[in-house]
């Protein structure tokens, strides 16, 4: 199944789409993203824009969900920044926090923690 974002003019996704695989596979069994965009042109008018995207990121870096952001110059989707401190991590394309995360694994399974914009740090808290 390929999955396709909406945009609108500002590149904001306002939707994604699901295609069969047999829509975006050309002749030579090669799948086309321009054939997906065909399909949903077809569907719901030639004025829409149209990007693939994909559930483990390999296209576009991140999955398209509406209200991210499409980036033509990275040619990425990117999700809205969560706090004002976060940087956007050029690679991935995604925002981190300037103080890393005390549990990246989540391994920690009797605390939570909550970034705290005020003083930059994470807040250990314990699930209730």
């Amino acid at each position: 199944m390929a999955h396709f974002a909406e945009l609108n003019s500002d590149n904001i996704v306002i939707g994604v789409f699901k295609v069969e695989n047999a829509v975006i596979t050309d002749k030579k069994n090669k799948e086309q993203e321009s054939l997906g965009i065909d399909f949903l042109k077809d569907l719901f008018g030639s004025d829409r824009i149209y990007k693939q995207t994909s559930y483990n990121s390999t296209i576009r870096k991140n999955y398209a969900r509406i209200g991210d952001t499409y980036d033509p110059t990275r040619d990425a989707f990117i999700s809205n920044k969560p706090f004002p401190s976060w940087i956007l991590d050029e690679e991935t394309c995604r925002y981190e926090p300037p103080t890393p995360h005390p549990d990246p694994e989540g391994n920690d399974t009797e605390h939570y923690y909550d970034w705290d914009e005020e003083n930059l740090k994470w807040i250990k808290k314990v699930f209730s």
